[in-house]
């Protein structure tokens, strides 16, 4: 395409717009640069446009292949979009807008996680554990005024992966900060006596049900499994003073209870020989009772009889008044025919004994 020159120049010769005259360098030729480029990339794609197309479809293919994704048992998949929490997966295979569109994270939900308050547990040599105790941590004031030492476990998991990793800053140090401040108010409410004693059970339930309340309304999406007392002991000033209340208070205890075993094997007998005696008493109530009315109307009987005839019941009365009275004697009974006489020397009591029993 020719250029005019509008202004002249040197010799009143045309020029380009470049100021070039027709003897200079002429401006390079768009049109023919990008045939060039043509010409190159076909070299390397000898299908020409279709080959390029193709290329193009398989790397789109590959790049939204890349969103598949399979989360492990003991996971859960955080997808996040542009670095924004939007969904979380359950195990298996699942699928994400390929990166940089969505990423997903995949943090172990099913492992059990330690953290300890009042102390620092840290591995020694030969596997053993050098437990160093933190003051600031473990001293705390009863409900009754007094400090006792307390160390303490916690153990958790991950619930909700997209809330742990979104909703708080540094979980491991929220969950401290919750659990420590549950102990102490638990603690500050509990007399030393029973927190050193029998309280311990309940303490641990206490804590770990405030410590989860407490993750809850964070939204820390972390359960609570376990809160396990370690070492609940008075201050090392007073410890030895404290064993020995405690050595004093299990010796009270051990002779309640033996007070109690006798006590339930001595009450449960002396009921019964209680019951035993009324049983027996009634009894002999009822025989007595028996007895007496048995003789009223023996008695009443008797009488009937005398009033119809006093002759022959007097008669009656006074043999089997004889009949018991000499039941027991030994006595010889003679014939009237006899005329009353009786052989001077006969040996009735030899011919007693060789009978052996009365006539």
């Amino acid at each position: 395409m020719p250029w005019s020159n509008q202004g002249g120049g040197n010799g009143g010769g045309s020029r380009g717009p470049w100021g070039q005259g027709p003897t200079g360098q002429q401006p390079p030729d768009i049109e023919e640069l990008l045939r060039q480029s043509q010409e190159k990339v076909k070299r390397f794609l000898p299908g020409g446009a279709p080959g390029i197309a193709l290329v193009v479809i398989i790397a789109l293919a590959v790049w939204f292949a890349s969103g598949f994704y399979r989360v492990q048992p003991d996971e859960q998949g955080v997808v996040l979009r542009f670095g924004k929490w939007v969904a979380t997966t359950q195990p298996g295979l699942n699928y994400h807008l390929p990166s940089p569109i969505e990423t997903v994270l995949t943090p172990k939900v099913t492992r059990i996680n330690r953290i300890d308050v009042g102390f620092d547990s840290r591995g020694g040599r030969g596997g053993r554990e050098n437990v160093r105790d933190v003051p600031g941590e473990s001293l705390m004031l009863t409900g009754d005024e007094n400090i006792v030492d307390i160390d303490m476990s916690v153990f958790w998991r991950i619930k909700n992966a997209g809330e742990y990793l979104f909703n708080i800053d540094q979980p491991e140090s929220t969950i401290k900060a919750v659990a420590e401040s549950a102990v102490r108010e638990v603690v500050a409410r509990t007399p030393i006596q029973a927190a050193l004693t029998e309280g311990r059970r309940k303490i641990e339930l206490e804590v770990l049900e405030l410590t989860q309340k407490g993750l809850d309304e964070y939204g820390a999406g972390v359960e609570i499994t376990q809160v396990k007392l370690q070492k609940v002991d008075p201050p090392a000033a007073v410890i030895d003073a404290f064993r020995d209340v405690q050595a004093a208070e299990a010796d009270r205890v051990r002779a309640r209870n033996e007070a109690e075993a006798y006590a339930n094997d001595i009450l449960p007998r002396a009921r019964g020989e209680a019951a035993k005696i009324l049983q027996e008493a009634e009894a002999y109530k009822q025989q007595k009772i028996a007895e007496a009315e048995g003789e009223a109307s023996r008695y009443l009987a008797i009488y009937k009889e005398y009033k119809a005839a006093p002759e022959v019941t007097a008669r009656r009365l006074y043999l089997e008044t004889m009949e018991d009275v000499l039941a027991d004697m030994p006595k010889i009974i003679l014939d009237q025919k006899s005329g009353g006489s009786v052989v001077p020397y006969l040996p009735l009591n030899e011919l007693l004994k060789k009978n052996g029993g009365q006539k």
